[in-house]
């Protein structure tokens, strides 16, 4: 277990801090405060920009000589490049310093984003996307493990909070930014922004983020690595092609077959290896650990699909303009910075298993309510119901984000973070894959096309399916990650006085 103390004040927290690890530089308590917000900088940049082509592929297509259909095989690019490198995030940050690969990763994300502008052919846009996509491969893991090992405990899920907001309102606010920035400006402007973006952030992260030298990693696992990035790269570009195709169907389903045969494969060299690039046996060793991937996964499944249904819905079967469709999304994307002022209080207040059980119900419910509206309902109640399911859903990403860390040794902190960024790419790709096969059986049973009752029937299949995600934590004890959440000590707290 990572064992962080906070004291009330800032000097006794910079002597518990400095003690729980040498290699970590002591900040100052300001800049404490800040680290989460330094790394949800770098963090939001990355996370808009994989949605923020999305409503620019047309004015792309036309600019570059290609077809908007094929364009899509760019934004599949982009996240096969983090399938194949995320699970080597750990080990390059406990070789050469999480900060310093950080860093990197923001600057060849950066050089990723100049090369997206001054593309001229399909071949050079999705080769761009794809080095874009291995400098975000880093910045997602590394976060979490900086903010992990430089976080006090008490302190983790206050620091979650700020940490998944980009993951939540970086896909609702790429489509109306790109929408924007093409119609009124050009749609290169989509890819500069992050050129002063990227420069805020390596120059802020050099100044705030405590040092984390290096330290001996593991061997690294090459056998391991290869088989890992087919598995996830096939999968994730398997799943991107069914639910996206740009290409013919039987090659998402062969290279879905191959991801799987490669993971099959993977798990059994990772079980006759003694350090496997990602350990499966964390999940035997840390049980919150496990309930936090599970769960989480499966809750992200919503999650993934929402960016895609709701702006289709919205344009096809209400007939509104990408901008528009833009601005209504963005209101999920305001619950969840509300969602922040209210998180710390209630999981000390509760306990992280109510509170996720409860969040997971209710968000998961509220997609559903999603599936009755239709073009006269009132905009005050879709913005309602939006508003609420981003609140929902920060406040258990918030909790699943914290309690995934609350019994992981901190030896094993880079295989945790490696293993939940791959998670969350997965199920994200599900989301999607999940939400396009349901649109798609019920076009072909109304007899074609993506009528307003296909939509209805993919929000409650989505739904249905992320509503799982609440099992896991039904079977935890009520003060599971307590020492995080604070609720052991506010019970015992009568009891002591």
């Amino acid at each position: 277990m990572i064992h962080v103390v906070a004291g009330c004040t800032g000097f006794p927290l910079r002597l518990k801090l400095n003690s729980f690890n040498p290699n970590v530089a002591s900040p100052e308590a300001g800049s404490l405060r800040i680290i989460p917000l330094v790394l949800a900088v770098a963090l939001f940049m990355e996370n808009m920009d994989s949605t923020v082509i999305a409503t620019s592929l047309p004015a792309i297509a036309a600019d570059i000589g290609a077809e908007p259909i094929s364009l899509k095989l760019a934004l599949t690019a982009y996240f096969v490049a983090l399938a194949i490198f995320i699970p080597l995030s750990g080990w390059v940050a406990d070789r050469f310093g999480a900060r310093n690969v950080f860093r990197w990763a923001i600057l060849v994300f950066m050089v990723g984003s100049i090369s997206c502008a001054f593309s001229f052919s399909l071949e050079t846009f999705v080769g761009s996307r794809f080095l874009q996509g291995m400098g975000a491969s880093m910045m997602t893991p590394l976060a979490r493990l900086v903010l992990v090992r430089a976080t006090p405990r008490t302190e983790l899920v206050s620091a979650m909070a700020w940490l998944t907001l980009p993951a939540l309102i970086g896909p609702l606010t790429g489509p109306p930014i790109g929408g924007f920035l093409t119609t009124y400006l050009s749609w290169h402007w989509i890819f500069w922004i992050n050129v002063p973006i990227g420069i805020l952030g390596i120059v802020m992260t050099s100044i705030f983020l405590p040092r984390i030298e290096p330290r001996t990693p593991r061997p690294i696992d090459l056998v391991g690595f290869v088989l890992a990035g087919i598995a996830f790269a096939g999968t994730i570009f398997g799943l991107s092609v069914i639910s996206l195709p740009a290409i013919p169907l039987v090659a998402g389903y062969i290279a879905v077959a191959v991801g799987g045969i490669a993971g099959l494969a993977y798990w059994r060299h990772s079980r006759r290896t003694e350090h496997p690039l990602l350990d499966p046996r964390l999940f035997s060793r840390y049980r919150l650990f496990r309930s936090a991937i599970i769960g989480g996964s499966i809750f992200r499944i919503g999650v993934g699909a929402t960016p895609f249904l709701l702006p289709l819905m919205l344009q096809i079967a209400f007939g509104m303009t990408p901008f528009e469709s833009g601005l209504i999304t963005f209101v999920g994307a305001v619950g969840a910075m509300l969602s922040k002022f209210g998180a710390e209080r209630m999981f000390a207040g509760f306990g992280f298993p109510r509170v996720l059980v409860t969040a997971a119900i209710a968000g998961c419910l509220s997609l559903g309510v999603i599936g009755f509206f239709g073009p006269e309902t009132p905009h005050l109640i879709l913005y309602a119901v939006l508003l609420t399911t981003g609140l929902l859903r920060s406040m258990f990403f918030t909790g699943v984000n914290a309690l995934g860390f609350a019994d992981v040794e901190e030896q094993d902190a880079s295989q945790a973070t490696a293993i939940s960024a791959v998670s969350q790419q997965l199920s994200i790709a599900l989301g999607v894959a999940v939400a396009g096969g349901a649109l798609e059986l019920s076009a072909r049973l109304a007899g074609g096309g993506l009528t307003l009752e296909a939509f209805h029937f993919a929000w409650f299949v989505v739904a249905g399916v992320s509503l799982l995600s609440a099992i896991p934590f039904l079977k935890l004890p009520p003060d599971a990650g307590s020492d995080v959440s604070g609720h052991r000590a506010k019970l015992l707290k009568p009891a002591e006085g």
